[in-house]
Formats: structure tokens, C-alpha cells, sequence
């Protein structure tokens, strides 16, 4: 069904990209299909061995970017092949949207690392996190639907991931109880709930849900969450803030809010595909100039969905 963008919506949207030609750039490409896109999953397979594999079935696949992780599928395959092949069941590759997996590679976890992924389910950014650790160190996976758990758990095991402890809790309760334990975190990664304008591509009924209140509602509620995690975050450790929405209330608003009630700092991140820099001004309201270390990711720069994040670290 084709569901067409509310007058503010667009507006806001013309407003976030000011010049024309952008702003009918984004259009166009938000009303054409997304790319199959997967990610490597180095704890089983290297991208070079994987992209071997695929192009011995006949896939006709691409790695565009300075990481050979992200793949693309260029050509065509039988509807839900990408999801039933061998490849898939045995957990060499994981589909996943080239914008979501922007964040972990901004946070770079390390080995022995602890990380606290707050807002898990599938588990996309949880296994990619597990990847780059080599399974080492401990992440906590959490969710609050017993769904989502069992879908996360699920790709959990499919990949390969043994470092992670999945655990059912609503998010700023699972906060409020680890602070309780003084238990710390060397990284934590925040992919909080929010209003979805990024994924329109892939969900166009988001044109018909969108509306003011319900991104106050989301901010709100986003705000509520970070200020639950960050206390868990050790003194330099490194926080990612994620949204896949392009609405400056569910993102810089936010950072500004958290920065100026925390002892945060902004910091600097290099992703291997085209982002643009986060809003220092939004409505008249000076923010921060760091803001403009945040990733804004627009559909039409790379072919993708949508997304926002920024990377801070805690100062004492």
C-alpha cells in the first residue's frame, strides 16, 4: 500500500535538508526499493572466503566501502533465498541494513571490553559487537519482549556469539538495578526506541503513523533511558546514542540535554561510508559545536535507510 508523507512531515524534512534539489533527491529515493545488504560474520568466516562462496552460487555480490564486511548483493535472487541459504543457516553472514551497522563501528568495542547493549533485539548490532570482540570480553544483551528475546537468542546462537548474556528487563529498571550492584561498563550502546522516519523504505506505513505528539512521546521516553544508562558508564568510557529517525527532537535535542546534565563530551568517529555532520542549530536553539561530530545518515547519500548517531564519552 502507498501511503503518502504528512504536510509536516515534509515540511520538517525540507527544512532538515534546505536545498532543493536535496530534499527531491530524498524523495525519489525513499520511493525506491532498499539494496539486499549482509554483513560478514568474522567469528565464522572471513569476507574474502565469504564473498568466494556466494559468487560460486552465481550471487553477483559488491564491497563498496573501506570494509569488506559490508556486502551488497547486486544481482537478483528467488524470493527469501538470501534468508534460506546454506551461507545464512550457518551463520556466515547476517542480513543487515548498511546504516545499522554504523554504530558499532563508530564504538569500536575491544576485547575483554563490557558492553551493554540496552536495546538488543534482533540482535543485528549485538553480534556485530561479538564479531569485533572475537568473542571475548562479556556483552549484556537486553530486551524487554519475551518475542524480541527469543528472536535474539535465536541470531545469537545462529552466529556463533558466546559472549553474550540476554536478559528480559524494561531498560531503565535493568539500569536501576545494576547501578544498585555498582556494576560498570566500558562501553554502552543506546539504539533506543524512536519514531522510525529512517526506515520508511522499508516501512511506508510510517508516513501514516507519524505525527508531533508521538515523537515528544518517543523523545521523552529516549531522554528517560539515557539518563538511567549513563551512570553504569565507566569514568573514559564510550557511549553510543542511535536513532534510526532524522527527527532533531530524538537526536541532537537530546545529546544537547544529555551533554549539559552529564559529564559527557562528544567525541570524533570515522564510519567508511558518506555521513553528514550533526546539527549545530535547530528552530533558532544554538546547540553545542561538537554536534557536529554526530552522524546524520540520509537515504540518498549511500542508498540506504536513515539514521543518527553520535558517539560520547565520560569525563569523570
Amino acid at each position: 500500500m502507498r501511503y503518502e508523507p504528512k504536510p509536516d512531515f515534509k515540511e520538517k524534512i525540507d527544512s532538515l535538508l534546505k536545498d532543493g534539489e536535496d530534499a527531491e533527491e530524498f524523495w525519489k529515493t525513499i520511493e525506491t526499493p532498499l539494496p539486499k545488504t549482509m554483513r560478514c560474520n568474522t567469528l565464522k568466516i572471513s569476507p574474502d572466503k565469504l564473498k568466494e562462496r556466494l559468487e560460486n552460487k552465481g550471487w553477483k555480490i559488491s564491497q563498496p566501502y573501506n570494509n569488506k564486511e559490508i556486502i551488497v548483493l547486486e544481482g537478483s535472487l528467488n524470493p527469501g533465498e538470501l534468508g534460506k541459504s546454506i551461507e545464512h543457516l550457518l551463520g556466515y553472514y547476517y542480513i543487515q541494513e548498511i546504516s545499522s551497522m554504523m554504530p558499532i563501528l563508530a564504538l569500536q568495542p575491544k576485547e575483554n571490553d563490557l558492553l551493554l547493549d540496552l536495546c538488543a533485539s534482533p540482535g543485528s548490532k549485538t553480534t556485530q559487537a561479538a564479531a569485533l570482540m572475537d568473542n571475548k570480553g562479556t556483552i549484556i544483551a537486553n530486551d524487554v519482549n519475551i518475542g524480541r528475546i527469543a528472536i535474539l537468542a535465536a541470531n545469537t546462537e545462529r552466529v556463533g556469539a558466546t559472549n553474550i548474556i540476554i536478559t528480559r528487563h524494561d531498560a531503565v529498571q535493568l539500569c536501576q538495578k545494576l547501578k544498585k550492584i555498582n556494576f560498570y561498563f566500558d562501553k554502552i550502546l543506546l539504539d533506543v526506541p524512536c519514531s522510525g522516519e529512517g526506515n520508511i523504505r522499508s516501512n511506508p506505513a510510517t508516513f501514516k503513523m507519524w505525527n508531533k505528539k508521538v515523537i515528544e512521546k518517543l523523545s521523552r521516553m529516549q531522554r528517560k533511558i539515557a539518563e538511567s544508562a549513563i551512570p553504569l558508564l565507566k569514568e573514559g568510557g564510550e557511549l553510543i546514542y542511535s536513532t534510526c529517525t532524522h527527527s532533531p527532537e530524538e537526536n541532537e535535542l537530546n545529546i544537547q540535554y544529555l551533554i549539559e546534565n552529564f559529564d559527557l563530551k562528544i567525541e570524533e568517529s570515522q564510519l567508511p561510508i558518506k555521513t553528514r555532520p550533526g546539527l549545530v542549530e535547530w528552530q533558532g536553539e544554538k546547540l553545542n559545536e561538537k554536534m557536529k561530530y554526530a552522524h546524520r545518515i540520509y537515504p540518498q547519500d549511500n542508498n540506504t535507510e536513515g539514521f543518527f548517531l553520535c558517539k560520547m564519552k565520560k569525563i569523570s
